[in-house]
């Protein structure tokens, strides 16, 4: 009977022993990938030229997505994303 309640108190602790994993990155890469992220976020690192689009490259994109051979749905349809299709194809 003993055996029985030291097993259970010892399951009940067993959470309590356990710790989280501790904060900051994981790995080196992952630290580089935080940093950088941040620097973009914050935009401390901005270019000092500003990069535009000339009128004939914005008509070229426009051209290009206009006559993509996917075109673009008016709406989503979550059926045809990515999932399997009614007809069983």
């Amino acid at each position: 009977m003993k055996l029985h309640y030291l097993a259970s108190l010892t399951l009940l602790a067993l959470p309590l022993s356990t710790q989280a994993i501790e904060p900051g990155p994981s790995s080196p890469y992952q630290g580089q990938t935080e940093r950088w992220l941040t620097l973009q976020a914050s935009g401390q690192m901005t270019s000092p030229t500003p990069q535009k689009a000339s009128a004939a490259e914005r008509e070229q994109a426009m051209r290009r997505l206009l006559e993509s051979t996917y075109p673009i749905p008016e709406f989503f349809k979550a059926q045809s994303a990515g999932g399997k299709s009614e007809g069983g194809k």
